[in-house]
């Protein structure tokens, strides 16, 4: 006999995936008997439909089971993750977080494409920018940051930048994820788990005994991971990696909060890229997003590191620049252009 709620769980996930929905929202009303169910569609928050409580405590009993949580701990935040193969038998990895309320907890879902080859150049509005990212990839060693906010596509980018380089050379290529987005072949995948006793900082320990000539650090999220792959791009590693940041200028100002200081950052900092989505529209309806890219290195990398920042501003291209000239060329509405440019 079939699982209820694993019948209600397929049909709402082949249809975020249907949808190409990036993530799934539950979100509780306190001491009432529904529940509202959002996707996120290419980057906008929509709802979907409301199911009741009762359904929903199913379904939640049934991802935590399913995704290796505790289904007896309601007082902590929890993480999980789960395979999924659609109709189509498209492969999916599914991250799920869940979030004590007062009453119920609330469930994410963030869905991950497993079997979509994403080609650098399809990921930017404009093609140049992608062409010099790859330039810096002929550095033996040294640390390159991608920056920008939650689901702005770091991790999609990093990846297809050692797919990149994968392709056109042999390399000993150690990722260290938190937790793995997407299997990539002919690289070694360490997910951190610290329940197993993987952090960041022992997973580093024992990638640099493999002999790795690129190092790809999920994220940098303290002063220690920072340091440390630092020390790893000074002792003759290519580190990728990512953090949280405004900006690209703002970047520097956060390495050094992490505790790098600005001698060490102008020594073995190749290259910043802080992303920004944009919606791309057609007809008048939004139908995909592309990136644009703050893109900081070589002498203007050095010149902001140092503070001298007033002979740059010809050859820096900030968002605000790439914005309008995404207006100009007709990639985005007036809306777009003026909301996000505030």
């Amino acid at each position: 006999m079939p699982n209820p709620a694993a019948t209600i769980a397929n049909k709402l996930l082949e249809d975020a995936c249907q949808k190409n929905a990036s993530d799934i929202h539950f979100y509780p009303f306190p001491n009432k008997d529904k529940i509202n169910v959002y996707y996120r569609l290419l980057g906008t928050r929509t709802f979907i439909k409301t199911i009741k409580t009762s359904i929903y405590e199913l379904l939640l009993t049934y991802f935590k089971f399913s995704s290796g949580m505790d289904i007896g701990e309601i007082r902590k935040p929890q993480n999980g993750t789960l395979p999924y193969v659609s109709n189509s038998k498209k492969n999916f990895s599914l991250r799920l977080s869940t979030l004590p309320l007062t009453n119920l907890e609330s469930l994410t879902i963030r869905i991950l494409p497993q079997e979509e080859k994403t080609v650098l150049e399809q990921l930017f509005l404009f093609p140049n920018q992608f062409k010099k990212m790859r330039r810096w990839l002929r550095h033996q060693s040294g640390i390159i940051l991608l920056t920008g906010p939650t689901g702005c596509g770091k991790t999609t980018t990093m990846y297809a930048l050692l797919e990149s380089m994968l392709q056109e050379k042999s390399f000993q290529a150690i990722t260290l994820e938190d937790p793995i987005e997407r299997k990539l072949e002919d690289v070694i995948q360490v997910e951190v788990n610290d329940r197993a006793g993987i952090s960041y900082q022992t997973g580093l320990k024992a990638a640099l005994r493999h002999d790795p000539d690129v190092l790809m650090i999920g994220e940098i999220r303290d002063q220690e991971t920072a340091k440390f792959a630092f020390q790893a791009s000074l002792t003759g590693h290519l580190v990728l990696s990512t953090l949280h940041a405004k900006n690209a200028k703002g970047t520097i100002e956060r390495l050094v909060d992490l505790g790098i200081n600005r001698v060490e950052i102008g020594q073995t900092l190749i290259a910043v890229a802080a992303i920004q989505l944009l919606p791309i529209e057609k007809h008048g309806k939004t139908t995909s997003r592309a990136a644009i890219v703050e893109l900081l290195d070589g002498d203007v990398l050095q010149k902001i590191i140092t503070g001298d920042e007033q002979t740059v501003f010809d050859k820096f291209h900030s968002f605000n620049h790439l914005r309008e000239k995404a207006y100009i060329y007709g990639f985005i509405s007036k809306e777009v252009y003026y909301k996000s440019s505030f």
